[in-house]
């Protein structure tokens, strides 16, 4: 039996109960290390064989590179989008369309307060007058609130995007969440990426070929100049780098 064919059964209907933080940050103190250097399948193998139905893996839908690698390992594997009310058309429509071909399960995680309700309860375009406090009440807290079910989250962090994510571990433990953090591609190179694109065939986000290399909700995203920093244009303009759900 292959260790692909092994995880995928492991991955239907076992580990369902949770371990405990302590549990949980053990465990990667002991194997981090060791998964370091390991092929991005293998450490997407390690988490479903060891999580089971409590892994799951995020994705923003600037690509469906993460779903695709996943989905290989353990078809019908759990991917929670977070619809902020902000996101592009085609970003939706990657999300329909990953749902659509491949073989996972999409949770789509909508926000506590619609726009509307947000704009009557803190002013207009939040966004602009604090951005920390709606990504914190569009991205942060729906994220926390989802994995409280999970043990583990993969996420499709790589190092090669930005210098603040040089640290980012392969296998890690986020103390804010409680919740073990895979980066199964975190050293992944662009050229690597682009590999396994047109290799597989994966989706990629329209939006990345009409200049936007790194997608998030539309008031906070611009277009990016050729050989800029790839994430200069989320929130541009501003001090901010990062929504705070990698904080």
């Amino acid at each position: 039996m292959s260790l692909s064919t092994q995880a995928a059964r492991e991955f239907k209907g076992t580990h369902t109960d949770g371990r405990t933080p302590e549990e949980l940050r053990e465990l990667v103190s002991h194997v981090g290390a060791e998964l370091e250097l390991a092929p991005a399948e293998n450490i997407i193998e390690w988490a479903v064989a060891t999580f089971g139905e409590r892994f799951c893996i995020t994705s923003s839908m600037g690509d469906a590179v993460l779903a695709h690698l996943a989905s290989t390992v353990a078809p019908g594997i759990d991917v929670v989008f977070l619809d902020t009310g902000y996101h592009f058309v085609e970003t939706i429509g990657t999300r329909d369309a990953v749902e659509a071909t491949l073989p996972v399960t999409l949770r789509t995680v909508s926000t506590e307060l619609t726009v509307a309700e947000q704009d009557a309860q803190y002013g207009k375009d939040l966004y602009k007058t604090d951005p920390d406090l709606c990504c914190a009440l569009r991205k942060v807290k729906p994220l926390a609130d989802t994995l409280a079910g999970y043990d583990a989250w993969a996420t499709g962090l790589r190092r090669a995007e930005t210098h603040n994510r040089v640290i980012a571990p392969v296998v890690g433990w986020d103390a804010k969440k409680q919740k073990v953090k895979v980066s199964p591609m975190a050293r992944w190179t662009d050229e690597q990426v682009e590999r396994y694109i047109d290799r597989h065939g994966v989706l990629v986000n329209p939006l990345v070929h009409d200049g936007y290399p790194s997608i998030g909700c539309w008031p906070c995203t611009r277009r990016v100049a050729p050989g800029d920093d790839p994430r200069s244009g989320r929130w541009a303009g501003t001090t901010k780098t990062e929504c705070g759900i990698h904080a």
